[in-house]
């Protein structure tokens, strides 16, 4: 006689659910912040003149070079995030490393546009809160 096995998925328990939610939020606010951090970018790139400039900043460096830093951390941000949809362990890891890069460019460019970079560096850490505690096992997002 041969056993019959039930197709139907297991329902996820709310702590999947849970950690599936925050883990989409990381997602989501990572590709937030890398498109705030392209367009910051291509805005200190194309046009010095939007941003302050500051003479006694302990941290001063060329504005175009920061556009492109800025940029970079965006166009990888976006990668990332847009990666996280699979549930993959290294996106994770890599959502936080990116993250963290984002916080330590935006805190160094402070002066510059500081409202910016406060908002930037308040993203990215919901984005590490969200992408430590979020982990559940390797379920994608979006099946």
């Amino acid at each position: 006689m041969a056993a019959t096995h039930s197709t139907r998925p297991s329902t996820p328990t709310a702590r999947e659910q849970w950690a599936s939610g925050l883990t989409a939020f990381g997602a989501v606010m990572l590709v937030l912040a890398g498109t705030l951090n392209v367009f910051r970018g291509i805005m200190a790139i194309a046009k010095d003149n939007v941003f302050l400039v500051t003479r006694s900043y302990v941290f001063r460096f060329d504005l175009t070079g920061w556009g492109w830093v800025h940029l970079i951390l965006g166009v990888v941000a976006l990668l990332v995030g847009f990666g996280l949809s699979s549930g993959a362990l290294w996106a994770h890891v890599c959502g936080v490393a990116i993250a963290s890069l984002i916080i330590i460019a935006n805190f160094l460019s402070l002066p510059y546009y500081p409202v910016w970079s406060i908002v930037l560096i308040a993203f990215s850490g919901f984005i590490i809160w969200a992408l430590c505690v979020g982990r559940s096992g390797s379920a994608r997002l979006f099946d």
